[in-house]
């Protein structure tokens, strides 16, 4: 039986990460260049444009992997660990890499590309409840706040659209509070 006969066969004719039936292929595992059963899997168009455009991630498409990441088949769970370590900053990910375990080896290959390390540089902008803070988000003012060089107070429950990152200092973001561009220190915003 050739390779992709059982790799379809083992997968049930679906991806085996998210179950969509439709417009599959064969994803072998980066770094690995030719496919074989352990490093190769079935997954469709979206899943593997996803694995391979890191700025194209939709976190929600990857709430399947709660169901693929206890498959017995090595380079399912490698991909599953490989897209939860990249959506760590979600928040939900990293309760799920928290209960998954995978034997040294294949924890090994799965570091191989680098997936999931903090990059040092970066800041991680987080509002009160911890939640990773994205340039375009919106969020509600979780007390009063006197805004500085006036005399205005922005007032509990005000919502902040649209809002810009400090790129210097992770407790910091700006946004417009009525017509003023303001600085908002992140300890006194929650995202909605």
């Amino acid at each position: 039986m050739s390779l992709e006969r059982t790799l379809y066969k083992r997968a049930g004719n679906k991806c085996e990460l998210c179950g969509n039936q439709d417009q599959l292929q064969i994803h072998t595992l980066a770094p690995q260049k030719d496919q074989n059963l352990q490093k190769s899997l079935v997954s469709c168009k979206t899943c593997v444009n996803q694995i391979e455009n890191p700025e194209g991630t939709e976190p929600n498409h990857w709430r399947c992997l709660n169901d693929s990441m206890w498959s017995e088949h090595d380079a399912v769970k490698v991909a599953s660990w490989r897209m939860l370590s990249r959506l760590r900053a979600e928040g939900w990910p990293k309760d799920l890499l928290d209960m998954m375990y995978l034997e040294d080896d294949t924890l090994e290959f799965a570091k191989i590309t680098g997936e999931g390390e903090a990059d040092p540089e970066q800041l991680i902008h987080r509002d009160v409840n911890g939640v990773v803070l994205k340039t375009g988000d919106s969020v509600v003012l979780i007390k009063d706040l006197k805004v500085k060089g006036s005399s205005m107070v922005a007032k509990q429950g005000t919502a902040v659209r649209n809002i810009r990152l400090d790129h210097e200092n992770e407790q910091y973001i700006e946004g417009k509070v009525g017509p003023t561009l303001t600085v908002i220190i992140t300890a006194f915003v929650k995202k909605i």
